[in-house]
């Protein structure tokens, strides 16, 4: 094991669920965010964590529990640019996934349409963790996936949000965000850090995935996630993703009980019309318009 390997701590185990929401998942609820790790997949060096093995069959019985109906696998930043993991997941439940992938800049059209069949439907940008890819590849990457009808997902840290929409000008695809862009909580900057949000929602075709608050706060009883939710709900709910975060990576002092978090977004997002949009329209159109 290299000296880079053992820089990357082991995550905790995810909980087993030991009960359900107290409020149940829309009908034909979407998870947007979730990774699989499948034990003896190579991992790339250098990492910012090594997984606890979580696989496709796992994350199933997961979503039928809650009565998640469909998924989006995104690839995580361990595996680089290897996506066999999340492929092997596409082919084996067609109908009831999609996948984001992390690729070269430079991959050829004739891979991204091999992709595309085989229901990849972005690209993941991630200025946060070691073997992400950076923000100077968006422009090239779009050019490449807008035939496609490809997004482009961005993982960014919150002072960055400010700049995204002239460093993404001209453009011409959808643009999510992950984990309402890791804003920080705290009353007092968290308006400053909402606008951000809402200036980048106003823009054509940009999306935020309202999703794992332990990313934003480690104070599991900060009201902030449910009331940033609720704002964004309010004025952009058709703007708006769920997604699980599933298995809840680089967690090492707590892990986060799933019905726990389903019913803090569940409480914030109370309107059932609103709930649909969110939870299941939003994403319905987005990943598995084809």
């Amino acid at each position: 094991m290299s000296a880079a390997d053992l820089e990357a701590p082991l995550c905790l185990p995810r909980r087993q669920l030991t009960r359900l929401p107290r409020a149940a998942l829309p009908q034909g609820t979407i998870d947007t965010h979730f990774h699989v790790f499948r034990a003896g997949a190579p991992l790339n060096t250098p990492r910012s964590y090594t997984p606890d093995i979580a696989t496709t069959a796992d994350w199933i019985e997961f979503s039928d529990s809650l009565g998640i109906a469909r998924g989006v696998l995104v690839q995580p930043s361990v595996s680089g640019l290897d996506n066999r993991v999340l492929l092997e997941a596409l082919a084996a439940y067609p109908d009831r996934l999609r996948g984001i992938v992390v690729i070269d800049p430079e991959t050829a059209a004739t891979e991204i349409e091999r992709l595309d069949r085989l229901g990849v439907r972005g690209v993941r940008i991630n200025t946060r963790n070691k073997g992400g890819l950076p923000l100077a590849a968006a422009k090239t990457l779009a050019e490449s996936i807008a035939p496609f009808g490809w997004s482009l997902q961005l993982q960014i840290n919150p002072e960055q949000l400010p700049d995204i929409a002239a460093m993404l000008s001209g453009i011409r695809l959808p643009i999510v965000i992950d984990h309402l862009g890791f804003i920080p909580l705290a009353t007092e900057t968290r308006s400053r850090h909402v606008d951000a949000l809402r200036r980048l929602l106003d823009a054509a075709d940009t999306y935020v995935k309202v999703t794992a608050p332990y990313r934003l706060t480690k104070d599991m009883n900060d009201q902030g996630f449910a009331e940033v939710g609720r704002a964004l709900a309010a004025s952009h709910a058709e703007r708006l993703l769920w997604g699980s975060d599933w298995p809840h990576t680089e967690l090492w002092d707590g892990m986060p009980d799933d019905a726990d978090l389903i019913e803090t977004m569940r409480a914030a997002i109370d309107n059932p019309t609103i709930a649909e949009k969110i939870f299941v329209r939003n994403a319905e159109a987005l990943f598995f318009g084809r």
